[in-house]
């Protein structure tokens, strides 16, 4: 865990090494200013009530005017560098935090929830540069503080420095206790943030569907239970790392106590060996001691309290694709030709069951390819492994004569354009999002892939035009729109196979037929697949494959699969129904309206 965090210091090195440096200067001069103060003392002691040598105070008082600003400069430099440190070791988890998860195959996302990974980039590495400032400044600064005081004590205290280090061993004690029933808290105590954070993002995705069905009141129980978890844990934890507190401070009252008691018997029975300036030089350096080991068990309840945020951040840096490059890839696809060769596949190893069972295929570049099938019929996970968004658990697919695992990943992407089932866009301008098919692309370039998307039209509706910002989600666009531009920006990639899972079925059947002629007559050598619930958006198509059960149960052309395919056939059969039925109650209702009139 230290090893992987260790490599996000990378250029906030130098801080975190100057940093201690600084604080190692700061508290040796604070461990000397107190020695200097008990030769003053002694100065002034020696020479009551007779004449006091003002030179000597004058001398030291300077000597101590220069060392508690040098004390302060270098406390500041510390606490400068220190902040650098943090703060750049922060940045850099959560940069690379990042960059990992942008490497993830759909398997390694769907291990982890959304809300675990936003709170493991916020609240987690919040915690863990805490813990990093801590460790860099203050954990420095305790030991050492506390090695040159006792030194200074023994030097100077003798035998009465030895009830400084007596109290250490009952706080070590006390602060392993604590650990050792703190660490179990937290770790349950972080699976209920994520808990809470998909609380509130399910809640404000959703919101409308809330406001919908006045579910407010729901919504507040629900989050209020989640969240009153949270606070239950993280109460029972913080009760407990509380009792650094009070443990120190009597450990710290107490060895005061124990020190003026004593020291005042060694300096009335001393005749002059032991004088007040080093006993109150002890008891200065006693504080120093004392305030080291409570600062000490603060440091300690945040790095027991970031032990579970550095455990969840390093389990994600750690965390490999399943999905990576062969050793020499291949960088070009011929053409775009689709194979699935005895293909299954599961989402998990230990699934009983293949979501997907013998499937054998083979498409030719340029066909037009239609799939339908009931809900869970695998449509989805069938089109995931032609990009490889998933890798087949037996047999192969090929694209353009190749295993897809022979393929470099960003070509193989690039040549086969996507429009999932959800489509997203991102806050910025409809060029903005256009551009994620290709950042190069012209206007003229955008325009003719809108056009191709039936997109132009509404798009030029809007005042600021291919300029309009689309907000964050696409909610101020409406579905069929947000699909049409999905598809554009797809297009834009000019890729080799297209695949549109149902990404027409917010558009209505007059747009959608514009599209597919579309298709047909400007990018007739691409490969299209389109996965749709209606009918009438694959009827056209070369072939259309049914699925069910996440098996092939036919394939052929629209009239073949009428008269072959039982399933192909009730489809059709109940959409041309309820068209039909549709179709006679407005005419009776346009009848008796004429009736009346």
């Amino acid at each position: 865990m230290l090893k992987t965090l260790s490599k996000c210091i990378r250029e906030y090195k130098t801080a975190s090494i100057l940093s201690p440096i600084f604080v190692t200067v700061e508290v040796v001069l604070e461990c000397l200013i107190p020695f200097i103060i008990a030769q003053l003392i002694n100065v002034i002691d020696q020479n009551v009530p007779t004449a006091i040598d003002m030179g000597q105070v004058w001398m030291y008082g300077g000597i101590l005017i220069a060392m508690a600003l040098a004390s302060l400069a270098t406390g500041a430099l510390a606490g400068a560098f220190c902040s650098r440190a943090s703060a750049g070791f922060a940045k850099n988890v959560r940069k690379d935090m990042f960059y990992n998860i942008q490497t993830f195959s759909f398997e390694n996302i769907d291990k982890y929830s959304t809300p675990s990974l936003v709170t493991r980039m916020t609240t987690d590495v919040w915690n863990v540069q805490m813990a990093y400032m801590m460790i860099v400044r203050i954990a420095v600064r305790c030991p050492v503080m506390i090695i040159f005081a006792a030194v200074m004590a023994f030097v100077l205290g003798g035998n009465l420095a030895w009830i400084f280090l007596a109290v250490i061993p009952v706080l070590v004690i006390a602060l392993m206790l604590i650990m050792m029933r703190a660490l179990p808290m937290f770790k349950r105590l972080f699976p209920k943030y994520d808990d809470m954070n998909e609380s509130v993002q399910e809640n404000i995705n959703s919101i409308r569907v809330v406001k919908s069905y006045v579910r407010e009141d729901y919504e507040k129980q629900k989050f209020g239970k989640t969240s009153g978890a949270l606070c239950k844990e993280f109460t029972k934890a913080e009760r407990l790392l509380a009792w650094n507190t009070p443990i120190m401070q009597f450990c710290f009252y107490g060895v005061i106590c124990a020190v003026l008691y004593i020291g005042a018997y060694v300096i009335m029975d001393s005749a002059g060996v032991v004088t007040t300036g080093e006993v109150s030089q002890l008891i200065v350096y006693g504080m120093q001691i004392l305030s080291s080991l409570m600062m000490f068990s603060m440091v300690f309840a945040m790095i027991v309290m970031s032990m579970e945020s550095a455990r969840r951040i390093c389990e994600i840096l750690n965390e490999k694709s399943t999905l990576a490059n062969p050793e020499n890839p291949v960088y070009e696809v011929a053409d775009g030709s689709i194979d699935f060769e005895n293909v299954a596949f599961k989402y998990a190893s230990n699934a009983e069951k293949n979501v997907l069972e013998g499937i054998d295929l083979h498409i030719k570049s340029g066909e037009t390819i239609g799939i339908i099938g009931g809900t869970g019929s695998s449509k989805t996970s069938l089109v995931n492994l032609i990009s490889r968004l998933y890798d087949v658990t037996e047999g192969c697919v090929k694209v353009g004569g190749h295993d897809v695992k022979e393929y470099d990943l960003e070509t193989l992407r690039n040549q086969v354009a996507v429009v999932l089932q959800k489509n997203v866009l991102f806050s910025g301008t409809i060029k903005d999002n256009l551009r994620w098919g290709n950042k190069e692309a012209t206007d003229e370039q955008m325009i003719a892939a809108c056009k191709l998307a039936q997109a132009d039209d509404f798009i030029r509706s809007f005042p600021e035009g291919y300029d309009t910002y689309i907000e964050q989600g696409g909610t101020n666009v409406s579905g069929g729109q947000k699909q049409r531009l999905c598809i554009a920006r797809a297009l834009l990639k000019n890729p080799k196979v297209l695949i549109l899972d149902d990404s027409t079925s917010a558009v209505d059947t007059h747009t959608d037929a514009l599209i597919r002629k579309g298709f047909r007559e400007f990018i007739p050598t691409t490969t299209k697949i389109i996965i749709a619930q209606r009918i009438s958006s694959v009827e056209d198509a070369d072939r259309i494959i049914v699925l069910d059960g996440g098996r092939i149960n036919g394939i052929g052309t629209h009239e073949e699969l009428l008269k072959s395919n039982k399933i192909y056939a009730e489809v059709y059969e109940s959409q041309v129904k309820g068209k039909s039925d549709d179709a006679d109650g407005e005419e009776t209702q346009g009848g008796d309206g004429n009736e009346k009139e």
